[in-house]
């Protein structure tokens, strides 16, 4: 076990929280799980996901050298309640996750290092050099199930992996090693009959503990979903304007956890709870220039501000009407979209019936058009 420790100790040193090792088949009922979830269709819009499903289910798949896997945590819990901004009807809330910036740039770095230093070690032991892999969410490595299996906690209710020490805080990282390491034991569901995080969700997309439907999630509709936002689901986003914490936060298990320690992953002054007033008059290059370093600069200006054009309109703050009002000239169509959405629910029926007449006929996109047609009947 004396390489294994060395191990740990170099992780720590490199500022992560936690480090556990399993073995590249710990996790046998991946495949079966991964491909219920894609049969069911919960994976909503993304492709991706069953395209790499065959590499994901196993990691001998995605590399067949692989022997042992070094699974490292990172904490990033918050230091205030990170629902507090869900009562605040003229901000908008970002993810805690991306209140700073980007993990896969913070996290990566010191992968490649320790992976560096592993390589070393082993060499000092008479390895005669083993090959590594480093993975953070960048390639079809499933990091919770291997997470759990490694002990560095277990994956709850609403499918992410909770902690004992950490809560639900906590980033995860790879590295995928041809050396036979010792693994650790897996760690114990610690869920009991506890059914806080499936409660809170505000669009229940937990179909059943364990389970969940992407399609449903607000986290998926505000990030990975292209296009108009389902009119079911937009009253129950309320101000969530980038992912969606309430499952996370829900967990009683964040008893235990502590803030980052990591400086780059403390929040951020001007993203813990920006102005939607101000947001909504942000161009490519203000967008660009404000969420540089963040990974809510992978959405792009569009979509973003269609989701603050959604925030804005279940506000039900009617000082807001004139920023949407401006976006309804907006060159993205989802953008234009969401404002006439937006203010349908702020202005006055024969106020908005009007600025219908005015807009509906000049506009050429049919889901434009759709949501003008919509507004109008309901």
């Amino acid at each position: 076990m004396r390489l294994e420790r060395a191990i740990a100790e170099k992780a720590r040193a490199l500022g992560f929280d936690a480090c556990r090792i399993t073995h590249a088949d710990a996790i046998p009922e991946a495949p079966e799980r991964l491909a219920r979830f894609l049969a069911d269709g919960h994976h909503a819009t993304m492709e991706w996901m069953e395209e790499t499903a065959e590499r994901r289910a196993a990691p001998r798949v995605l590399w067949q050298d692989v022997r042992s896997i070094v699974m490292l945590g990172m904490n990033y819990g918050p230091d205030r309640d990170p629902l507090e901004n869900l009562k605040k009807a003229d901000v908008g809330s970002i993810s805690v996750y991306a209140r700073h910036r980007d993990y896969h740039d913070v996290i990566k770095g010191k992968l490649k290092t320790l992976a560096g230093q592993i390589g070393a070690l082993a060499r000092e032991g008479g390895d005669s050099g083993p090959n590594v892999k480093v993975f953070v969410d960048t390639a079809p490595v499933m990091e919770k199930p291997l997470a759990a299996a490694a002990g560095l906690g277990w994956q709850g209710k609403h499918t992410n992996l909770v902690s004992r020490d950490f809560g639900s805080w906590l980033f995860l990282g790879a590295i995928f090693t041809t050396l036979d390491l010792a693994a650790d034991a897996p760690e114990a569901d610690r869920c009991g009959s506890c059914r806080a995080c499936l409660d809170i969700c505000p669009t229940r997309a937990f179909p059943a503990p364990y389970r969940l439907d992407a399609g449903r999630c607000i986290s998926y509709l505000t990030i990975e979903h292209k296009g108009p936002i389902p009119r079911e689901f937009r009253q129950a986003i309320g101000n969530r304007i980038y992912g969606c914490d309430d499952c996370l936060a829900a967990c009683p298990w964040n008893k235990f956890a502590e803030t980052a320690r990591e400086a780059k992953l403390k929040a951020r002054a001007d993203l813990e709870a920006p102005k939607l007033a101000e947001l909504a008059e942000l161009d490519d290059a203000a967008f660009r220039a404000l969420f540089s370093g963040s990974p809510v600069k992978r959405l792009g200006r569009d979509r973003f501000i269609r989701n603050v054009a959604i925030a804005i309109g279940n506000s039900g703050d009617a000082s807001l009407a004139e920023k949407a009002r401006a976006l309804l000239d907006d060159p993205a169509p989802d953008v234009r979209g969401a404002a006439v959405w937006a203010l349908s629910r702020l202005l006055p029926g024969e106020e908005f019936a009007g600025l219908g007449r005015e807009n509906a006929e000049r506009e050429e996109d049919p889901s434009v058009r759709e949501e003008w047609r919509s507004a109008a009947a309901s």
